[in-house]
């Protein structure tokens, strides 16, 4: 197998609060190849985020990488210097994210924001830039893109917003996209619309994508393999028809039995009982422990690890189904 485009091995992230430590990730690992579209799935809180700001440099002051390493073509991300970030990062590597409202800036216009980027890392003029950023905004099929180059983010939709976080980071051409949430906020048919403009200018390009998503039917949609994480770990990793079909997990088969499907009625959905564990202090070496049916004594032993239950198919349970 061709070495991934973005390896991260058993990565591990802490927080500093007033209340104590935060242990938000622990040793979590997956990797994405050059062309290929991951998933990284799972309820909210599970860390997916904080994986995403880890690989791109821009997690928050109080994090700290307490463990693991993080390659991208080659470069360690964790022991790369702040410039060295800045280079790679709208360049080789973009980001979109969860609300491009927010993300955006509402005093700038969306094309002068779009050109920032370019005069940054492309070494583009400020005419070119504009050139460029009106053909970037064409490219994400934003009507009359020349006008819309001097619109403000107030004055566009939620769906034209991401179409315009999309052409910023596609702009220069990167490697790698990181996709966190995009389409929250999103009617289904823009949902669709921009999931399918993704997939296939990443397709074009040869890109490898990290789609964070809750959302699994959108992830098997358009993902080729799925990372599953709870409360910091990462679970269960497989393509997506597999894990799908046959989740070993228990926490994954809880997902899929959480989620809605065309198939089946709302009364065959099922929730997973209890909550996310509190990440301060000492936790067991499975985080879904007090959640799981299938718990053992032998559960609360140290030493827990990811295990190959199949080809490409990885599982971190003591009991899987």
């Amino acid at each position: 197998m061709a070495a991934a485009l973005l390896a991260v091995d058993r990565l591990s992230v802490s927080f500093r609060t007033r209340s104590g430590v935060v242990k938000a990730l622990e040793e979590v690992s997956f990797a994405v190849g050059r062309g290929e579209m991951v998933g990284l799935v799972g309820e909210s809180g599970s860390g997916k985020s904080v994986s995403a700001y880890a690989v791109m440099g821009i997690q928050d002051p109080a994090a700290r990488i307490t463990g693991g390493t993080m390659h991208y073509s080659g470069v360690d991300l964790t022991a790369a210097s702040e410039r060295d970030l800045q280079d790679l990062r709208g360049c080789e590597m973009s980001m979109i994210f969860q609300s491009p409202r927010t993300a955006l800036n509402p005093i700038r216009t969306i094309g002068r924001q779009i050109a920032d980027v370019l005069l940054r890392h492309s070494g583009a003029t400020t005419r070119t830039a504009r050139d460029k950023a009106v053909e970037a905004l064409a490219q994400v099929r934003i009507t009359d893109p020349a006008r819309r180059y001097g619109a403000y983010p107030f004055e566009l939709s939620g769906g034209m917003c991401q179409r315009v976080m999309i052409a910023m980071a596609l702009a220069c051409d990167p490697q790698l996209l990181i996709l966190d949430e995009p389409t929250t906020g999103l009617d289904v048919t823009t949902q669709a619309a921009i999931m399918d403009l993704v997939q296939e200018l990443c397709r074009a390009r040869n890109m490898g994508a990290l789609l964070i998503t809750h959302d699994l039917h959108m992830a098997a949609d358009y993902c080729d393999r799925l990372v599953v994480m709870h409360a910091g770990h990462v679970v269960e990793s497989a393509a997506v028809a597999t894990l799908l079909s046959n989740p070993r997990h228990p926490y994954t088969a809880g997902l899929i039995a959480a989620t809605p499907a065309p198939d089946r009625g709302l009364e065959a959905i099922t929730s997973i009982p209890g909550s996310l564990p509190d990440l301060r202090g000492t936790l067991p070496p499975c985080r879904y422990r007090q959640r799981c049916t299938r718990a053992l004594p032998a559960c609360d032993l140290p030493g827990l690890a990811m295990t190959e239950l199949d080809t490409g198919h990885l599982v971190k349970c003591r009991n899987p189904l």
